[in-house]
């Protein structure tokens, strides 16, 4: 199956076809579906990439050839006021950030760098670009940091506390004053852990729970395993950011608004490996490292404001979203890579279970 050709996304066509739609952060996990939504919209897609990543999605799947590259830093700011104006971008949808929270801790400098200076950088030049009628800026449930009461609502404080959740406070924090005080036209997601195909860091529980058992591997966790997420398909995030920001085009009042992004289902980072596993076919235990640090120990959102304010509600379920998400990496690996006779051993199970 061809998770790419079976989606659920509905959009306005009219509203999409020939709008010059801005997308950093393109080559990440959500930046590639985005892409692959918008050009279905007939959007004239433009990508501001820094690094060339040969296995992302989108080059992976080809629509690298269907959209305007702009090889460019985030944290560049005359690269962005440049393109903002020679594009004519109407919609700016901003996913571009330093995502890892293990890099984050090793390297904070280069996170706060890219996550708050990148997004100031951006609401700037967005600001003296008059053709911008709507920008999107992908927050984190993590800029909620530890709060004592859950579930997150948009009006729990934004106060992030590590690195990575810091870095997330603040750009989300900047977002909102250009919308409060320049009456910027922007709006910001706050979403749990994107889970999808594309994601090639292994780091991550579900790639890397899933690359194991096609291995032939145990799993391996790096907390305690109860740690408590929301998990978001990503497909849902990229249908998600489309909507509101159509939303936004037909009602102005929506500017300046934060909205949480979930499916308002609670896991355990064990139950979320044992459901993989169980998916899978596997018989497989994982290993629990116990080791993880400077990371908060429980997280979800309430989504009832996206639900009545914008009539929106996730497509995919979590089992739906992760036999998608499995079936992705089985292709992956079989078109990708050279197997070893464990992983075409398991495959071939997996796929007839």
């Amino acid at each position: 199956m061809d998770v790419s050709s079976t989606s659920k996304a509905t959009f306005q066509p009219s509203f999409w076809r020939d709008r010059s739609v801005l997308v950093t952060g393109a080559t990440g996990l959500v930046g590639g579906w985005l892409v692959k939504r918008l050009l279905e919209a007939e959007a004239d897609v433009i990508c501001l990439i820094r690094d060339w990543t040969p296995n992302a999605e989108i080059v992976r799947c080809g629509d690298i050839d269907r959209v305007t590259v702009v090889r460019g830093d985030i944290c560049d700011q005359e690269c962005l006021e440049r393109v903002l104006g020679e594009h004519e971008v109407s919609t700016v949808m901003h996913l571009a950030a330093q995502t890892i929270v293990g890099i984050a801790n090793r390297n904070p400098v280069s996170t706060f760098e890219a996550n708050i200076g990148g997004t100031w950088k951006l609401m700037e030049a967005c600001r003296r670009s008059p053709k911008v009628e709507q920008v999107v800026v992908a927050s984190s449930d993590k800029a909620y940091g530890d709060a004592k009461v859950l579930p997150y609502t948009e009006d729990t404080p934004l106060a992030g506390m590590h690195p990575y959740d810091v870095s997330k406070s603040c750009g989300d924090l900047i977002a909102q004053t250009y919308a409060n005080t320049y009456d910027l036209p922007v709006c910001v997601t706050r979403c749990g852990n994107f889970y999808g195909g594309g994601d090639l860091n292994w780091n991550r529980i579900i790639p890397g729970t899933i690359r194991s058992v096609l291995r032939d591997e145990a799993p391996v966790i790096r907390s305690d395993g109860s740690f408590v997420r929301d998990y978001f398909y990503v497909e849902d995030g990229a249908t998600a950011y489309m909507h509101l920001a159509e939303q936004m085009a037909e009602r102005p009042e929506l500017n300046g608004e934060a909205f949480n992004l979930s499916t308002e289902i609670q896991v355990s980072v064990l139950e979320l490996v044992d459901q993989v596993l169980e998916t899978m076919g596997s018989a497989l235990q994982p290993k629990v490292l116990g080791e993880a640090s400077n990371e908060i120990q429980h997280q979800y959102l309430d989504a009832s404001k996206a639900r009545e304010m914008l009539s929106w509600k996730p497509d995919f379920a979590l089992n739906e979203g992760l036999a998608r998400t499995i079936q992705w990496y089985q292709n992956y690996f079989e078109n990708h890579q050279r197997q070893s006779p464990a992983i075409a051993r398991v495959s071939r199970s997996t796929a007839a279970a």
